[in-house]
C-alpha cells in the first residue's frame, strides 16, 4: 500500500484546522509538537513515496523479454549482445566460453602467447556448461530447456543421457566422483560413473543464485552450500559418505561466494558484505585465515578461486580491484614448532597477544587481518568476472575471464603490493580466434564475467519435490541413455581418450 493524494489532502486539511482552532483549544507545546510533525512529515513523504509506490523500479515495457528477465536475476539492468558466458574447469586447464552460437572449448597450456582451441560446434544459447578436467565429458544447459541438463561427449559429438528436473537448474558441478544439480531449494547427487541419482538433499534454505561448491578431490569429496538465508552458515556436505560433516558459522549476513582448495580440505567464503574474506578447515570448521578485501565499502564478490597450488586467493567483485592474498601457512606452523625457545620476534608476538586479549573481539579481528599480496586495478566497475591462478609453464599467471568476451592474462609479482602485469588478451567472441598483444596496453580496457541464470521453463519436463530421501527419482526423469550410460562415457569420465587442440 502507497500514500495516496487523497491521504495528502486529508492531512492538510487536519493541519488547517488543528492551526485555525482557537489558543484555547491547544496548548503551546501542542502546537510545537503539531509544527515538529508537520516538518517531519514534509521531510519523510517523497521517501515514503518512492519507497511504497508500486511503480518503483517497474521496467518501461511491462512484458519484459526472456533475456531481460534472465538479466535482472543476475543483478543487471543492461543487456549485451555480446556478453558470452565463461567456466574453468576444475584444474584451471581448460576454458569454456558459451555463446549465442554455440560453445568453444580452449586450453590454457599456452595461452601466454596463444589459446588453443580444442573443440567447437553450434548449439541452442547456453548459461551453464562445465567440462570435467581434461575428459570429453561435458555437461550444459540451455535457455530453451532451463530445467533439463545434457551430458555429452563432446569428442563423438554425441549426448550420453538428459536429466530433467522439477525447476531452473541455477548451477552444475563436477568431479570424479559426484555431479551436483543444484535448484533453488534443493541438491541432487549423481554417481558421475552411472549418473544414477544416489542422494537428494530437500528442503534447504532458498538459495536463488544457486550458491554451492564442490570439491574436486576425490579423497575429501565435500559439498557446500548455505545453511541460513539471514546469516552466513556454510553446511558441509560428504559427498560420498552422504551424510552432514560440519556446519560452519562463518559470517554474520548472508553468504555470497564459496570456493573450495584443490585439496578439499580448506573452503573459503564471503558474504553479501564482501569486505571480509574466511578461510576455514573443511574437516572441523576452525579459522585458519581472515582476510581483509577493503575498509571503504561493501561490495558483491562475484567469485573466489584458490591457486592450483593452494598458496594463493584471488577474489573478484563488482568493483574495478580484484585481489590476490598469500595464505603464509609457514608461519602458523613455525610458531607451532618453536616450543620452549622464543626470539625478540616471539616475545612482540606474546605482548600483542596480551594487549589484545583485553580488546574487544572486533578490534582483535582487524588486527589479525591479513592484507592483499597483490593486485590488479580495472578502469571499469560494475562488469562480472571469474579469476583463476594456475601454472602456465613453470609461471604463475593470473586468469581473468569475462562476460564481455575477453581472457586476460597477467603475471602475479613477486613483491607484496604490487599490481599484476598484463601479459595478454584474448577476444573469446570471435569465431575465428585471435590474440592481442600488449606492448604498450595497459589495463585500460573493460573486463568482466560469470553466468546468468534464465528463469522457469513451463514447457520443461519434471516432478514435484517435497520431503527428503537418497533415490530422488520423483523429481528427476532421465532419457537418452538408459540405466546406465555406455561404456565411452566411462572411458570419457577416467580421461583415457584426452583431446588436444584442434586443427580449426
Amino acid at each position: 500500500m502507497y500514500i495516496s493524494q487523497a491521504s495528502v489532502c486529508v492531512f492538510c486539511l487536519l493541519l488547517l484546522f488543528l492551526s485555525a482552532a482557537p489558543k484555547s483549544v491547544h496548548t503551546r507545546v501542542q502546537r510545537l509538537l503539531l509544527y515538529l510533525l508537520t516538518y517531519v512529515y514534509l521531510l519523510l513523504w517523497p521517501t515514503l513515496c518512492l519507497r511504497h509506490s508500486p511503480f518503483r523500479n517497474a521496467p518501461s515495457d511491462p512484458s519484459p523479454s526472456h533475456t531481460e528477465t534472465m538479466m535482472s536475476l543476475l543483478g543487471r539492468t543492461d543487456v549485451d549482445a555480446g556478453e558470452v558466458f565463461v567456466n574453468f574447469n576444475q584444474n584451471i586447464t581448460s576454458l569454456a566460453v558459451a555463446t549465442s552460437g554455440g560453445y568453444s572449448l580452449y586450453s590454457l597450456g599456452s595461452v601466454d602467447s596463444t589459446l588453443d582451441k580444442i573443440y567447437h560446434t553450434k548449439s541452442d544459447e547456453l548459461f551453464l556448461i562445465e567440462r570435467l578436467f581434461e575428459s570429453s565429458l561435458v555437461a550444459i544447459v540451455s535457455q530453451r530447456a532451463p530445467r533439463k541438463l545434457k551430458v555429452c561427449h563432446f569428442k563423438k559429438q554425441s549426448e550420453i543421457c538428459n536429466y530433467s528436473y522439477a525447476n531452473t537448474i541455477l548451477a552444475v558441478k563436477l568431479n570424479r566422483e559426484r555431479l551436483i544439480v543444484c535448484l533453488e531449494e534443493s541438491l541432487y547427487i549423481h554417481n558421475i560413473q552411472d549418473m544414477k541419482v544416489v542422494h537428494t538433499i530437500r528442503d534447504t534454505p532458498c538459495n536463488p543464485q544457486g550458491l554451492c561448491a564442490l570439491s574436486s578431490s576425490s579423497e575429501h569429496c565435500y559439498l557446500a552450500y548455505p545453511g541460513s538465508v539471514t546469516a552466513g552458515e556454510v553446511q558441509i556436505f560428504d559427498a560420498i559418505n552422504l551424510h552432514a560433516k560440519t556446519m560452519i558459522p562463518a559470517h554474520d549476513t548472508p553468504l555470497a561466494a564459496l570456493a573450495f582448495s584443490p585439496s578439499g580440505t580448506e573452503i573459503a567464503t564471503a558474504s553479501e558484505r564482501g569486505t571480509v574474506i574466511r578461510v576455514f578447515s573443511s574437516q572441523d570448521g576452525s579459522r585458519l585465515f581472515e582476510l581483509r578485501r577493503g575498509l571503504k565499502r561493501c561490495v558483491s564478490i562475484v567469485s573466489l578461486s584458490f591457486s592450483t597450488c593452494a598458496e594463493y586467493l584471488v577474489s573478484s567483485s563488482n568493483t574495478e580491484t580484484v585481489h590476490i592474498f598469500r595464505l603464509d601457512r609457514s608461519a602458523t606452523e613455525t610458531a607451532e614448532g618453536h616450543g620452549g625457545k622464543q626470539s625478540s620476534d616471539d616475545w612482540m608476538g606474546f605482548l600483542s597477544k596480551t594487549v589484545t586479549s583485553y580488546l574487544p573481539t572486533q578490534v582483535t579481528d582487524v588486527f589479525s587481518q591479513g592484507r592483499a599480496f597483490a593486485s590488479v586495478t580495472l578502469p571499469e566497475a560494475g562488469v562480472r568476472r571469474m579469476c583463476a591462478i594456475t601454472t602456465i609453464q613453470k609461471q604463475l599467471r593470473l586468469l581473468i575471464a569475462s562476460q564481455d568476451g575477453y581472457l586476460y592474462v597477467y603475471s602475479i609479482p613477486t613483491v607484496e603490493g604490487a599490481e599484476c602485469q598484463l601479459i595478454k588478451r584474448h577476444d573469446l567472441r570471435l569465431e575465428d580466434h585471435y590474440a592481442m598483444d600488449i606492448k604498450g596496453l595497459n589495463s585500460g580496457v573493460s573486463i568482466g564475467g560469470a553466468a546468468g541464470v534464465p528463469p522457469s521453463s513451463a514447457g520443461a519436463v519434471g516432478a514435484g519435490t517435497g520431503g527428503s530421501g537418497s533415490d530422488g527419482k520423483s523429481a528427476v526423469s532421465v532419457s537418452g541413455g538408459g540405466d546406465k550410460p555406455s561404456g565411452s562415457y566411462a572411458s570419457a569420465v577416467k580421461g583415457d581418450d584426452p583431446v588436444g587442440p584442434s586443427s580449426a
